[in-house]
């Protein structure tokens, strides 16, 4: 008997590719399989209300850990695609891997998801799954599905689904971020209704937060020691309550297409720039300028669902090592939705407010006329260019369009 692990949301697009898994591709058993890194728990109790009306086995993986982990390596190396912060891509891997351990357990000849061809996350999924020996299908792709087909196939069959999701928006959730898009929000002229939003409140009052960091991994919200989860679920809700983390932008997708999403990422607002924070106090300069390349290729790896590539280990390599002295704490304030920092502290700064003060003469013993000297040569590379350039004369060219030298009398003489 053959069986196909598929990944199982209780969507319209999974559930449609129950049956298809059987009646289109010839698979006698379909195993669902539903990952579980933060969404809310009624997404879970409805995918094992449709899963019971299909027959169908469900499994349902609890890898929050495992994506909170994941959350703080993004931290760690300030991560960010197109001015967001990244978080159903991060996700993608981690979910990808646990269907993926599901269907090796199982016995399993393929393994399936929902995804359409225009996407990002059937790149995500593959990427993770193609390094298996299990045949890989992606039935909405490759049988060329539409909604409208899916909504009226399932009606045909009586499956159990509601038009689609059901809502007005396409929304995808986890422990670390909300994302919104679909319906008018697809118009990027269209303003969004404030019932997209349900992490963040309309922004109004004011607080502070005091993140705490061991070697730049946050452990502590205003004093109180917490587990990376409930610490993440925690800032979700306090930061949110005061509008921060809300983001609206033209995302470029991989595979050329331009989209509109809103996300909604409260807590991954306030660690981002808390830990960014302490890095500049604790990093010499060199330290921070090379890193913001690394910064950029791990986020790009990131959105591209390559979190497990040699050259990602090769990146944390770096981070990690840099992350040693990151250790501290830094106070935001969050306030009309804007969330900025206002205090820094470890016994790594790379500081000296003696030497910093206009209040003392000397530096580590280096009087101040001792800059003299340096402050001659800065730039006197760059003045020797101009002068140059400024002594050379160029030629006068026609005015006649022909790009040659423009004759003069003294041409003739």
């Amino acid at each position: 008997m053959t069986s196909v692990a598929l990944a199982f949301s209780g969507g319209l697009d999974t559930t449609v590719c129950v049956p298809l898994l059987k009646e289109e591709y010839g698979y006698d058993e379909v195993i669902g399989v539903n990952v579980d890194v933060g969404q809310p728990t009624e997404e879970f109790d409805e995918a094992e209300e449709t899963a019971e009306a299909l027959g169908l086995d469900i499994h349902v993986v609890d890898a929050k850990d495992e994506f909170a982990d994941l959350c703080f390596d993004a931290v760690k190396a300030n991560a960010d695609y197109q001015g967001y912060p990244l978080g159903t891509a991060l996700a993608r891997p981690v979910i990808a891997e646990a269907i993926l351990g599901v269907a090796e357990e199982q016995g399993c000849d393929a393994i399936a998801h929902g995804c359409t061809g225009k996407g990002n996350d059937q790149l995500r999924f593959e990427a993770v799954w193609r390094g298996s020996d299990l045949e890989v299908i992606a039935p909405v792709r490759e049988l060329g599905l539409t909604r409208e087909w899916e909504i009226d196939y399932a009606a045909e069959k009586d499956l159990p689904v509601e038009a689609g999701d059901g809502g007005v928006w396409s929304i995808d959730e986890n422990i670390w971020s909300r994302a919104v898009e679909g319906g008018k929000l697809e118009n990027p002229d269209y303003e969004p209704p404030a019932d997209i939003y349900e992490w963040t409140a309309e922004p109004e009052g004011e607080t502070t937060i005091e993140i705490a960091f061991e070697e730049g991994v946050p452990v502590a919200v205003d004093g109180e020691e917490m587990d990376p989860v409930p610490l993440i679920q925690h800032l979700n809700e306090y930061a949110g309550g005061y509008g921060v983390g809300r983001t609206d932008v033209m995302e470029d997708r991989m595979l050329g297409l331009k989209v509109r999403e809103n996300y909604e990422h409260p807590a991954a607002t306030v660690l981002l720039t808390a830990h960014q924070a302490l890095e500049d106090l604790v990093l010499t300069k060199n330290e921070r300028s090379f890193k913001k390349g690394i910064e950029q290729e791990w986020s790009e790896k990131a959105y591209e669902g390559l979190v497990f590539a040699p050259v990602v280990d090769a990146l944390d390599a770096f981070v990690d090592e840099t992350q040693d002295v990151v250790t501290g704490t830094a106070t935001v304030k969050v306030s009309g939705g804007d969330c900025r920092v206002v205090a820094r502290d470890s016994e790594y700064a790379v500081y000296s407010e003696e030497m910093a003060s206009f209040n003392t003469e000397d530096v580590a013993g280096i009087a101040q006329s001792d800059a003299t000297g340096v402050a001659k040569y800065h730039g006197l590379q760059e003045r020797l260019a101009n002068d140059v350039k400024a002594s050379v004369s160029k030629p006068e060219l026609a005015t006649d369009g022909s790009g040659e030298t423009a004759e003069t009398d003294a041409d003739h003489e």
